[in-house]
């Protein structure tokens, strides 16, 4: 899972925005919107309208928000979840719900984790893949519909880079570039030409030149080596960007740029950013989650004002988030509970800066609640 960080600089030759290694400070995190079952893990219910610290660490290093729970790997490579736990997608060997941050396990070797809808994928520093939570369409890729309360391993290998869970499907890129799916397939999202279910991993393709991955409910976003953009699964609002809304059940390039950076992808709205650091956005827009300041749909991408200083997005059930080079944090989309970090439940169509701190570096938004690190 690749990050870009708010202390960026620009190579004036190229025009492209160059992400540091991680910055030596440490992270505070924060998370405000809805809160029924402990998501903000902030020790309650209650839901805010505006950023709240959770706890006093400051050693949080990457975050990932499901549908009603949240993982984080710390900075000591130890392992965190809280929220719902309805299928042990926790991840600590049961279903009860917790409000407050809990250690999965003891060990200190997790380098990432992804939270789907109702599982969790994750990859060690040794490069193993794991999985736990729901298994229903085999998307933990055990080779069956099993659920598990607690991490399993997936297979024996230790070439894993990256994964990405999502709604009924896995899909992992292994240090060779190759592009890994498994789980549901109605729409075609594993990318392997059908519709066929796969219950353990299953090789796109033959190419080695995957980067980056979003996955959205039935549909995905992918980003090669050589900058271009990729999509396939489900379409119904346009989401593939391919100025259609035709499903797709093997990679397709969306247009012939090669300056695409950085993707996000959630249910059926698309949101990227380019090397130059503009901001695009297309698909589903009933909330003006696009940020076009409009609630219209659109099927190829569209960039939202003309800014070129856009650094890291994020998007999930109808509100979108964005931080800015500078370290500002801006949000836009749904806000009936809250869930903008605005300080009130106003939905907007495009970008509105939360509060005027300058220190934010990565952004997670899951159904109706952000968190942050800043």
């Amino acid at each position: 899972m690749s990050y870009r960080y708010a202390n960026a600089i620009v190579d004036p030759g190229l025009n492209t925005l160059i992400a540091p290694p991680p910055p030596s400070y440490l992270y505070n995190l924060y998370s405000w919107g809805y809160n029924a079952q402990g998501q903000l893990g902030l020790g309650n219910t209650t839901a805010y309208s505006s950023p709240m610290q959770v706890g006093s660490l400051t050693t949080w290093n990457t975050i990932s928000n499901g549908i009603t729970f949240f993982v984080s790997v710390k900075t000591d490579n130890t392992l965190w979840t809280w929220g719902g736990n309805a299928n042990g997608q926790l991840g600590l060997g049961n279903r009860t719900y917790y409000s407050s941050p809990k250690q999965v396990g003891a060990l200190t070797n997790w380098s990432l984790a992804s939270a789907g809808y109702q599982h969790i994928a994750a990859i060690k520093t040794d490069g193993t893949l794991w999985a736990w939570g729901s298994g229903g369409a085999g998307k933990l890729g055990f080779n069956n519909t099993n659920s598990y309360s607690s991490p399993k391993q997936v297979g024996s290998l230790t070439n894993w880079k990256d994964v990405v869970a999502s709604a009924y499907n896995t899909h992992a890129i292994k240090t060779d570039g190759t592009l890994w799916a498994w789980g549901g397939n109605y729409f075609g999202p594993l990318g392997l030409g059908n519709q066929t279910y796969y219950s353990s991993p299953k090789q796109v393709g033959s190419l080695t030149n995957w980067k980056s991955l979003a996955a959205g409910y039935e549909n995905v976003l992918a980003i090669k080596t050589d900058g271009t953009l990729w999509s396939w699964g489900y379409n119904s609002s346009g989401e593939l960007g391919q100025n259609n809304t035709t499903n797709y059940s093997s990679p397709k390039q969306i247009g012939a740029l090669t300056t695409w950076a950085s993707i996000a992808l959630k249910r059926n709205t698309s949101l990227a950013i380019k090397t130059n650091g503009s901001l695009w956005s297309w698909g589903q827009n009933n909330n003006g989650q696009l940020g076009l300041g409009n609630i219209t749909y659109y099927s190829s991408p569209k960039q939202i004002g003309s800014l070129t200083n856009w650094l890291t997005v994020a998007t999930q059930y109808f509100s979108s988030a964005a931080i800015k080079i500078d370290g500002t944090l801006w949000t836009w989309g749904q806000n009936q509970v809250g869930q903008l970090g605005l300080s009130n439940t106003t939905s907007y169509s495009s970008p509105k800066q939360v509060g005027s701190a300058t220190t934010w570096q990565k952004i997670s938004v899951g159904e109706y609640f952000m968190s942050a690190l800043g």
